[in-house]
This record gives C-alpha cells, structure tokens and sequence, in this order.
C-alpha cells in the first residue's frame, strides 16, 4: 500500500548540554518528515508533500529523505527551509526554538492515490498552509485512512482556545490519533489522558494513542484502553521519538481499512503498542531522528522478548 505524508521539514541545529563541550549538529528534522523517512526506512511506498528551499539545509533534508526511499513533492517553494534549534538538558531531553513559516498552496498531485494519509505537527495547524493540508486530506479521505500526531509546539500555537479548536478539526478527521503526554497537558491542562482520548474517540477516530514517555504508552478505542510498558533503554536524546513510534505504528497497520481499526482487540493493541515503542526506544538511543529498518527492528523485537520472558 502507498503512504502520503503531509507536512514540513526542518533542518534541527541540536546543541549539546551547556558544558559539555560538544559541538552543535544538523539532522533533517520535522515531524512529518521525520515519519515519511521512517517508513521509508521500514520499506513502504511513501510521498512527502512538503516545502524546502533551495538551500544548504533544503538540499541535506532531500538527500536525507531519498535516501530512505521516500520520494519528495516540493508543492512550493520558500524563501529559506524551516530550522529549529534544540537544545538538550542532561538527559537528552528536548526543546525547542523555532524558525518556521509554512505557506503551501499546492496540493497533492491528482494522479496520487494513496491508502493511507498522514497529517500533523506545524503544517496542520499553521496559516496560510494549514488550508491545503486539511483540504486535500479532506479530498483524499474518501479512498484513504488518515491519522493525526499534534506533536504540539506551544511557541508557534497561538492562542490557546483557537489552537484547540484546530486540533480538535484534525482529530475529526481521521481515524488513527497519536498523542504525547505533553501535548494532552498543553491542550487540556490537569486532565487526565484516558479522558482526553476518550473524547476524542467520541469525535471520530478509531484509535487513539498515548506516548508517555518512561512510563510507556496508551491505546484507547471505543471498548478498550490497552496500557503497555516503555521499552528499557540507555537514552541518547529524545529528537524524533515520537515521529518513530508513529511510523512504526503505520507500518504494524498498513492495510487496514476503517472497519479493521475499529475493530482492532486488546491483543492487537498491545502488540502494536510494544513494536511501536521498540521502534520509539532504538531512536533515543542514538543522535538525532534515527529510525530502525525493519530489519534492525524486528531483531530488536525478538531481544526485548526474550529479555522481558514474552513471546510476541
């Protein structure tokens, strides 16, 4: 099956701990970039539809994301790529600071018939560019499953009950939903994340998942809430964690129509809770958004089972 990714590349300029004496790198980021090259990693048939300029960064990020197989719709392009500079605390924790406008007006082209389409992060909340995004997801839906990663970034969200409201436009039209913990507690503060998933089970999808960091991850549908342990890992830094458990997610359930995700059991979700976190925990343990191939993750799958005592 064929994937459309829709979204922005960022080039991010990761510093290293105050003191420690390291020198600053440049990865190819940008949440949605970041999902596309990991499917490309994982062997899917994937399109990025995105914006990049012809510039040093612009031709790095494209380098990057052929390499993995990934094939590259440039709808326009902008003055200079986007870049966000991230910072790192002493345990490879991340933040960021942001040089991003996203202003694309051309949309998927018309003889592009994916199965699947994946929006999120910057590119579905963010005008002018917003529009297209959610116009041509709302064209390609109708042949096409669709999931949805926030992946929040409060410096570039604007006011809070409008950025809301935007988030909430994406949920309802998708049928897979990933979340951070975080960005549940920037969207509703103080509420509880099986809440907020449940609600938004109650406005369309079939599924929704929860990252959470150490303490593992959440997957809530209209019958279940499936909870699964975050795979025991040495962590590097967190840059594109979550961008892998997403593609790692995609991958574990590519083919599956709308029926088959609402029908999806506890068994089912636990299962793609675990592949996606091994996948999630292979990436913070080196530098920068490194997804596994498949092969490393499947290996990786098999250590972490015989490790835990479970047969997957």
């Amino acid at each position: 099956m064929s994937f459309l990714v829709i979204g922005e590349c960022v080039a991010d300029i990761v510093r290293a701990p105050a003191g420690s004496g390291a020198a600053d790198r440049v990865h190819p980021g940008g949440s949605p970039a970041n999902v596309a090259y990991g499917l490309g990693r994982l062997g899917r048939d994937v399109t990025l539809l995105t914006q990049l300029a012809d510039d040093t960064t612009g031709r790095l990020i494209e380098a990057h994301l052929k390499g993995a197989g990934v094939r590259v719709e440039a709808g326009d392009v902008p003055a200079r790529t986007p870049s966000a500079v991230v910072g790192l605390d002493a345990h490879g924790q991340a933040s960021y600071t942001f040089d991003i406008a996203w202003t694309l007006k051309a949309g998927a082209p018309t003889d592009l018939a994916p199965a699947h389409v994946h929006i999120g992060s910057i590119a579905a909340v963010t005008a002018p560019g917003a529009a297209t995004v959610l116009a041509e997801t709302r064209r390609l839906r109708a042949h096409a499953t669709v999931s949805y990663d926030p992946n929040v970034r409060p410096e570039l969200m604007g006011e809070h009950d409008e950025a809301v409201a935007r988030v909430e436009r994406c949920v309802a039209l998708s049928d897979l939903v990933k979340a951070s913990d975080e960005d549940l507690a920037w969207l509703y503060p103080g509420e509880d994340p099986r809440t907020v998933a449940a609600r938004w089970i109650a406005l369309g999808p079939a599924v929704v998942l929860v990252t959470r960091g150490a303490a593992g991850s959440l997957a809530v549908t209209r019958h279940d809430t499936v909870a699964a342990e975050a795979t025991p890992v040495t962590v590097v830094d967190t840059v594109g964690a979550g961008d892998s458990f997403m593609s790692a997610v995609l991958d574990t359930l590519a083919g599956r129509g709308r029926d088959a995700l609402g029908a999806l059991g506890p068994e089912c979700l636990a299962e793609l809770l675990r592949r996606a976190g091994t996948a999630a925990a292979l990436t913070v343990s080196r530098a920068g958004a490194q997804p596994p191939d498949r092969a490393e993750l499947d290996a990786a799958r098999e250590e972490f089972a015989i490790r835990s005592g479970r047969v997957w």
